[in-house]
């Protein structure tokens, strides 16, 4: 199956996986679980929230990995501080990247936007050097919009 086949299909499982789901902690778990699911190549998939002037660890698939990152630190922080995605194709290029899993060779991240600020980041790594595309920045950012529409829709418990 093509990128765009799996992506799209991915979308849909999102859609419904999300539809009825009530609870902030098991929209990000099961969301990080489907996409490490159904997308190759990664190494791990998940979620940072952002609280204060910190982003703190929330669920995830894959290795330990830091548990609180500053805001404006690292591809996580540089992410929910810029309000924008990052992808990055090589992480011994970006300046000041955290090193969680030394296996890690790109990421890419993405900002969760609830009622018009930043809640956190979708956080996505691979072992693969270059693993982001176009394609993957423009899927990608479509699951998390997806997942911040349905936090907008829920009562958001503080962390």
């Amino acid at each position: 199956m093509g990128k765009e086949k799996t992506y799209a299909l991915m979308l849909e499982n999102l859609k419904d996986l999300l539809e009825d789901d009530d609870f902030e902690i098991s929209i990000l778990a099961n969301a990080s679980a489907l996409m490490m699911e159904r997308l190759e190549g990664l190494n791990w998939v998940g979620f940072y929230l952002l609280r204060g002037k910190e982003l703190l660890l929330g669920p995830f698939q894959g290795k330990v990995a830091c548990t609180r990152i500053p805001l404006g630190k690292g591809v996580v922080g540089s992410s929910a501080e810029r309000k924008e995605s990052i992808v990055v194709p090589d992480v011994n290029d970006f300046p000041g990247y955290i090193a969680c899993d030394e296996a890690t060779k790109s990421e890419i991240v993405i900002p969760l936007f609830v009622k018009g600020r930043v809640y956190g980041v979708l956080d996505i790594d691979s072992g693969r050097l270059n693993r982001f595309s176009r394609t993957d920045l423009r899927y990608l950012e479509d699951a998390a919009k997806l997942i911040a529409s349905r936090l907008e829709k829920i009562k958001l418990h503080e962390i």
